[in-house]
């Protein structure tokens, strides 16, 4: 295949189009990023091109064999250097004539172990040969210093990059028979990130070009999948528009991810037995590790009588119920979910005490069967502005990398669960920019450089916000009020999150990545409040028959007194009205209990509520 047809390829990359116009001007290179994957090499040209999948090495090689190198030599510390590749095909005779040429003598095994020292002698000698156009590569070099601060680099490390950079600046280009246009013998640094090399070899240097890497895009996965796909069961059964369908399904639900894992997904189908029509099942057991799908050993009926469950716990919030309730269905119905994204994205705003929280353990409920199986996450913990690191974990070589992140190491634990994040604008604003990972790739990467998934998580946020403004000095001001009515809370609320996101943090981004999934809680009013009353005295009075054995029963003057001190202030919500309890109920009462030598098996009535020297107390009949 010629050079022109390959440059034209429609999964040609745009780094090695980079390194091909760089060739005549630069003799070294340093490669990062996506450098341990696979690439499409084609193997034919036209319609029906096919795709094999590289190793990196091999897919820079086979490239610039079309620039006219004829000989590829890898060199790490570990295994010295390697012949890549030959003209002939024949490993020993390129093995030949690297040791006639340069002195390398290979083992058995096709290395030659020699000290950095050696190598970069070797080196020197092969950017500086004109019979032949020779690359070098410098595989691994991220690990040819332990450091690459100038203060940090030993003698003999600060020795062997001040060569390499002389190297840099002595080469000279030339041709050969095959190739008029003059161009270096290059040395191509392979590396994790490119400051892992010195930056005084790297930076202002005319002579060295960086390239970094990318992640395939979905045009390179499609075209890479039709490749593959064609010898999975399943797929010879199926129409074009069916295929189609799938392959569409695949590339999309590997966004993020790596040829290498592409690859790796198609050999689990055919291990596991699944057809191509199940390939996204197959992407999701390899994300997750598992076989089995919690998500659909979900109990429908019970999501179906969901508003009668959530009703025994929450009060007065039927609209945000309601549309909570959609986003789950869609969740479990795996309707509007695309590539990678978590299964379901919920932000609950509202007053305090509305049963923001309360309604995340009884959807984590009716999902798993265990309201304490999600996973929280108290965001005014994470104010400081490396909090991250206690979400994700720690870089390597500082204090607490071997543990982890709280976030990500949950995940990878309980990758089926629900998330909540709770008060999620006390959170320092950094920290908002790994949600957009979360709620666009649903993925991060933790601080060992593990992907964690999302994929099969609900994600749930709570907030204050809207509930306050800023005036025009700064100072905050009451934003909504019960005296109105729930559609211009609603709007409110709305409209104060929006400028809040857009304006005070400039992060409008994230305010989209919600969308329409902003759920706004009413406030607790007369009426509702009322009902959380009765629900919390119950509870009260059962839990004391239970535990303790005594039945307390309240008179009517009693009961009416009680409720009127619990609702008369619905600033702080619902839980305002348990606040209240306690203090006029349950604390006055234990004592009273206690004070009389109440036996257990006992019964009581309360027929008065008082204060007495601003301390609540009951009368026990």
């Amino acid at each position: 295949m010629i050079e022109e047809t390959f440059l034209q390829d429609q999964l040609c990359p745009r780094w090695i189009k980079e390194v091909f116009r760089f060739l005549p001007v630069k003799s070294q290179y340093v490669l990062s990023g996506n450098i341990r994957d696979r690439y499409p090499f084609p193997l034919s040209t036209g319609e029906d091109t096919r795709y094999v999948p590289y190793t990196f090495l091999q897919y820079l090689t086979e490239t610039l064999r079309m620039r006219g190198f004829s000989r590829f030599l890898s060199y790490d510390m570990l295994d010295g250097f390697v012949c890549q590749g030959s003209p002939t095909g024949s490993i020993e005779e390129e093995q030949e004539f690297f040791t006639k040429r340069f002195g390398l003598k290979f083992d058995q095994r096709g290395c030659c172990l020699v000290s950095p020292e050696r190598a970069l002698e070797i080196m020197e000698a092969i950017v500086a040969f004109q019979e032949d156009f020779i690359a070098v590569f410098a595989d691994f070099a991220s690990r040819y210093v332990v450091s690459p601060e100038p203060e940090n680099l030993q003698n003999e490390e600060h020795k062997f990059f001040a060569k390499a950079l002389k190297m840099s600046h002595s080469a000279a280009p030339h041709v050969s028979a095959e190739i008029s246009e003059a161009q270096f013998n290059p040395v191509f640094w392979i590396c994790d990130k490119e400051n892992d090399l010195p930056s005084w070899l790297t930076m202002e240097n005319p002579r060295i070009r960086g390239i970094v890497l990318p992640k395939p895009d979905n045009l390179v996965r499609s075209v890479f999948v039709r490749s593959l796909c064609s010898r999975l069961a399943g797929y010879e059964e199926m129409d074009e528009q069916q295929r189609d369908k799938s392959r569409a399904v695949f590339a999309e639900q590997t966004e993020g991810m790596y040829l290498t894992d592409v690859v790796a997904i198609t050999q689990l189908c055919r291990k596991e037995q699944l057809r191509f029509d199940e390939i996204g099942e197959a992407v999701r057991r390899y994300k997750m590790g598992v076989t089995e799908d919690p998500w659909k050993k979900i109990d429908r009926d019970k999501i179906k009588n969901a508003p009668e469950i959530i009703s025994r716990r929450l009060k007065g919030q039927d609209r945000a119920v309601t549309k909570a309730l959609d986003i789950l269905k869609r969740a479990v119905t795996g309707m509007g979910v695309t590539g990678n994204k978590p299964k379901g994205i919920m932000f609950l705003a509202g007053p305090t005490g509305t049963g923001k929280t309360e309604l995340a353990k009884t959807l984590t409920e009716l999902l798993f069967g265990d309201e304490q199986a999600y996973i929280r996450f108290d965001m005014s913990e994470f104010s400081a502005e490396h909090a991250d690191s206690r979400l994700l974990g720690a870089p390597p070589g500082y204090v607490g990398y071997e543990a982890g992140g709280e976030l990500t190491t949950a995940i990878k634990q309980k990758p089926f669960s629900v998330v909540l994040f709770d008060e999620i604008e006390k959170a320092h604003p950094r920290i908002l920019d790994k949600f957009l990972q979360i709620l666009d790739d649903g993925q991060l990467t933790d601080g060992r450089g593990d992907r964690v998934y999302f994929s099969e998580s609900i994600i749930i946020f709570t907030s204050n916000l809207g509930i306050y403004k800023l005036d025009e000095e700064g100072k905050p001001s009451v934003n909504v009020s019960q005296e109105q009515p729930y559609d211009e809370v609603e709007f409110r609320v709305r409209d104060e999150i929006a400028n809040h996101f857009k304006f005070r943090l400039n992060r409008p981004e994230i305010l989209n990545r919600f969308g329409e999934n902003i759920v706004v809680f009413d406030f607790i009013r007369p009426e509702v409040a009322a009902l959380i009353y009765e629900k919390v005295r119950d509870n009260a009075l059962r839990n004391l028959l239970e535990k303790q054995k005594i039945s307390v029963t309240l008179s009517e003057e009693a009961n009416a007194t009680l409720q009127q001190k619990c609702t008369e202030d619905l600033s702080n919500g619902g839980r305002g009205i348990g606040n209240q309890l306690e203090a006029w109920l349950v604390n006055p009462l234990a004592r009273a209990l206690f004070d009389q030598d109440v036996p257990e098996g006992g019964a009581t009535t309360v027929i008065e509520v008082r204060e007495v020297n601003e301390v609540p107390e009951v009368i026990l009949a």
